[in-house]
């Protein structure tokens, strides 16, 4: 049993609307495995989270993506001042202690660097590190297409 398995329980149970068991199994995930994972969140397929979520936190609110791989002791949550909270597209990698804040998007392909401090919309196939968080370099395969390439000049033998 693992909490990805409890949460989709739970999760299932929410959504029917089943008062008490959504929570105690909530309680069973935060005890046993130390990750906050709240029934409501919606998670996609095939998520995987590093040493079964030790320390992780993820808002009621946030939606995250299929294939999406989330190193411990991550935090996916809300900001003061804002109601609206994380949304993790598809295929994104976020590094162990990172945190994902606020009202923001990230982009499929994203990759997330160990402790960096998310506070801006993440590029699709962006590399984000640093506090707060920066992009270094956007992924081949990800971004816009790149500008059309000249030839180089004629050599003279």
């Amino acid at each position: 049993m693992t909490p990805l398995w409890i949460h989709r329980l739970a999760h299932r149970a929410h959504r029917a609307g089943v008062p008490v068991l959504p929570r105690l199994l909530y309680a069973v995930n935060r005890l046993v495995y130390s990750v906050a994972l709240p029934p409501s969140v919606q998670l996609g397929r095939d998520v995987v989270l590093g040493y079964s979520g030790l320390g992780t936190v993820i808002h009621a609110r946030a939606v995250i993506g299929d294939r999406v791989t989330i190193g411990t002791c991550v935090t996916v949550g809300g900001r003061s001042g804002h109601h609206a909270v994380p949304v993790i597209e598809s295929d994104v990698e976020i590094g162990s202690g990172a945190k994902v804040l606020g009202p923001i998007r990230v982009g499929a392909g994203a990759v997330i660097g160990a402790n960096a401090v998310v506070l801006h919309n993440v590029p699709r196939g962006a590399v984000m590190v640093g506090v707060p968080a920066r992009v270094v370099r956007i992924q081949d395969g990800w971004g816009p297409a790149p500008a059309p390439s000249t030839p180089p000049p004629p050599r003279d033998e």
